[in-house]
Formats: C-alpha cells, sequence, structure tokens
C-alpha cells in the first residue's frame, strides 16, 4: 500500500515498516486458506482437512507475535509521527483482526469431529446451503479486505461494510429457522448445536473483516469510512 510519504533518511526504517506490511500480507493470505479450508472441510466432513485447519493455528500466532514485536521496535526506536504512527497503529489493529479470524476458523474447524455422518434430512440440506451461502459472503468480504491493505480500493471498503448487513440477516434468518423446528431426537440437537457454532463463527469473521476495511480506511484516509445506517 502507498503510505502517501517520502522515503525516510534511514534506510533501515523504510525497511522495517515494508518488512511490517509484507508481514500483515503473508498473516492475511494464510487466514484466508484457513477459512476457506475450515469451510471445506465443514461442508464435506473431512476430519483430516479439519485438524490440517487446527494444526496451522500456529502459524498465524508466530506471525501475529513477529508483526507485534515489529511494531513495537519501530515505536520504541524511531518514534514514529503523522503518517507513520497511523500506520503502525492501523496495522496493530489489522494483526488483532486477523488473529481473531483464524481462531474463528479453527472453531469452524473444531466443529467437523461432531458432526454425524448419516444420510441427511431436507431440512438439514436446506439449512447447509443457507450456512454455504454466508461463508461465500462472509470469505468474500475477508479477501477483499486483506486485499485493500495492499491495494487501496474505497469501492471494495465499501462494499465490506455494507455486505456485513447481509451476513447479520443470514445469521438472523438461519439461527430462527433453527430455534422454531422441533428436534425430536439428540443427533438433530447435536446438529442443530453445531449449526449455531458455525454461523456464529461466520458472523464474527464478517465483524472482523468489517474492521479490517475500517482500518484500512482510517490509514488511507485519516477517518473511518462506516457505511451510513438505514
Amino acid at each position: 500500500m502507498d503510505r502517501s510519504s517520502e522515503p525516510h533518511i534511514v534506510q533501515r526504517y523504510d525497511g522495517e515498516l515494508n518488512h511490517l506490511h509484507y508481514l500483515v500480507l503473508e498473516m492475511g493470505g494464510l487466514v484466508i486458506y484457513q477459512l476457506r479450508s475450515a469451510l471445506n472441510a465443514f461442508a464435506k466432513r473431512d476430519e483430516a482437512l479439519a485438524q490440517k485447519v487446527m494444526e496451522r493455528d500456529r502459524e498465524i500466532d508466530q506471525l501475529e507475535a513477529n508483526a507485534d514485536d515489529t511494531i513495537s521496535s519501530v515505536i520504541a526506536r524511531r518514534a514514529p509521527m503523522a503518517n507513520d504512527l497511523r500506520l503502525a497503529m492501523a496495522t496493530s489493529k489489522c494483526v488483532a483482526a486477523l488473529e481473531r479470524i483464524g481462531d474463528e476458523a479453527v472453531r469452524i474447524a473444531g466443529v467437523v469431529s461432531l458432526l454425524e455422518h448419516g444420510p441427511a434430512t431436507e431440512f438439514q440440506r436446506k439449512r447447509a446451503l443457507e450456512v454455504q451461502r454466508m461463508g461465500d459472503m462472509v470469505f468474500e468480504s475477508l479477501k477483499q479486505a486483506v486485499e485493500m491493505f495492499d491495494v487501496w480500493d474505497e469501492a471494495k471498503a465499501r462494499a465490506v461494510i455494507a455486505r456485513q448487513r447481509s451476513v447479520e440477516t443470514t445469521f438472523d434468518s438461519i439461527l430462527r429457522r433453527l430455534m422454531t423446528r422441533p428436534l425430536d431426537d439428540s443427533r438433530a440437537v447435536s446438529w442443530a448445536m453445531s449449526l449455531v457454532v458455525v454461523i456464529k463463527a461466520l458472523e464474527c469473521v464478517g465483524h472482523h473483516s468489517q474492521h479490517l476495511a475500517e482500518y484500512v480506511t482510517m490509514l488511507v484516509k485519516g477517518s473511518v469510512g462506516r457505511d451510513p445506517a438505514p
């Protein structure tokens, strides 16, 4: 992302900021991969893939630690001001949001081992399709939010922020159908509870993606570009 500032006299300082930038992009790419893998594992009831998602979470945690160390070093040693300080603070918020999204991907993956492997009912198939559509919406928001950190695109920022309304509407719709449907055996109850965990995790990912878009907007424009309330 163009930080709209002149190169610093100390070239190592520019190197530290660039390193921080690429750390966030690397972390964002891994988080995108983790969410897609978790959704695929849930859709296919693939326990092996779900296990890989949970194992790779350590890589996200390590990238977060590396980014935090770099941010702390830049602030302590360079005393950044103006655009550079805004970059450090916004990047710190982006790193925290990405780490939380990684945790939600692990939460989705953790549900896979609890799913029954028998044939699904028509009601279950319909709800599963709704969850899939919700997952696609959230995944697109996350992908666009991460892309914005590299190439600023105001249209993408507004799309991410606005899409969260659809995510929340879908969450409410699925939850309402699950809560009003009589569940006559323990397997149906377990399945419904698993779905609630997944859609709640997706709602959280949507919120964190919206926050990412807002942080990048703050970084570029100096203010948060929230979508006007209806």
